[in-house]
């Protein structure tokens, strides 16, 4: 999972997984007109003059690649003629991307995009976050419907650790914090969401902060399973966490605000047609689902973005 971790680690840095303002982390692009990647084909690309034929980015991590060549994928098999061009960079990159038509749909994270347009957003819930956004966004873009997808931080145990101290919750963990070792990027010591939102929304502060630099990789994964750690920061749509049967703790305080995907657009080249095939995939795609495509791409299968996406098209039905 390096590419995902790596890409992940920069879309929190930037966009901001917390509830205050103005996380100003500088970030580079990896994209560009010499990437070799750059527009190509989509999976079942379609012919069909129904409306021009729409780009689909993705930011510089797996997952962001993978959705996007979802999103070509079910465009191309409802008649819209789709291509993809990934790894274009950060989402300060993209996002001038998506307004100045170098691409037309890019998927995105619904809490990161809110705290992107809006630096003083206050808004936590799904819910909340999914009527701000509208508002808050450049007349020329809009949001389709979100997904029960999700890929944000939490904090995560063992089975061992949540039988021992019988948790379920944050809520539950901050009763024992200060018994618990915290495995997470050294970041977290200063972002809102990190040591300072776990005091402010649960009053937990944690034995020691053990910093990883891998984004809730394999050496975080590691720390976790051999007691280094008892509880990690890793990204939900990690396929570790199943795999190894680990416990996501619940947030009901939203310290980590709602992060659901979603694909943002240009609405100069939205077409009915378009609209109504991306939103079949959003009423559909699940954080399991996106647990799946990158365990696909990424694990031990080395699948490529487009074969696990189409692959995943055809299982649900949204292409043949």
């Amino acid at each position: 999972m390096k590419e995902t971790r790596q890409g992940a680690l920069g879309r929190r840095a930037f966009g901001g997984l917390a509830t205050a303002v103005g996380l100003a982390v500088a970030l580079s692009a990896c994209g560009g007109s010499s990437d070799p990647l750059a527009t190509s084909p989509a999976a079942g690309a379609a012919t069909s003059g129904a409306g021009a034929a729409l780009v689909v980015g993705s930011a510089d991590f797996t997952e962001s690649q993978i959705i996007a060549e979802v999103y070509a994928g079910a465009l191309n098999a409802a008649g819209v003629t789709a291509s993809t061009k990934p790894n274009i960079g950060s989402r300060e990159v993209y996002f001038k991307a998506v307004q100045d038509g170098s691409v037309d749909i890019i998927p995105d994270y619904s809490g990161n995009l809110l705290l992107h347009v809006d630096k003083a957003a206050t808004e936590v819930s799904a819910d909340d976050i999914v009527k701000a956004l509208p508002a808050k966004l450049p007349e020329s873009l809009g949001v389709l419907e979100t997904s029960k997808a999700e890929d944000k931080d939490a904090m995560v145990i063992t089975k061992a650790t949540a039988e021992k101290y019988q948790l379920k919750s944050i809520e539950d963990m901050a009763k024992v914090c200060s018994e618990l070792v915290l495995g997470a990027p050294a970041t977290f010591a200063e972002r809102a969401y990190g040591l300072p939102g776990l005091k402010k929304n649960y009053g937990c502060e944690p034995k020691k902060l053990e910093p990883f630099s891998d984004g809730g990789g394999a050496v975080t994964l590691k720390a976790l399973l051999s007691d280094q750690v008892q509880v990690a920061d890793i990204y939900t749509t990690t396929p570790s966490i199943p795999d190894n049967d680990l416990v996501v703790l619940e947030d009901p305080k939203n310290n980590f605000i709602a992060q659901q995907v979603l694909p943002l657009y240009n609405k100069s080249k939205m077409t009915d047609q378009a609209r109504d095939a991306l939103n079949s995939v959003s009423r559909v795609l699940t954080t399991e689902d996106l647990i799946n495509l990158n365990r696909a791409v990424s694990g031990s299968q080395k699948q490529n973005p487009k074969d696990a996406a189409a692959a995943w098209l055809k299982d649900k039905g949204l292409a043949k």
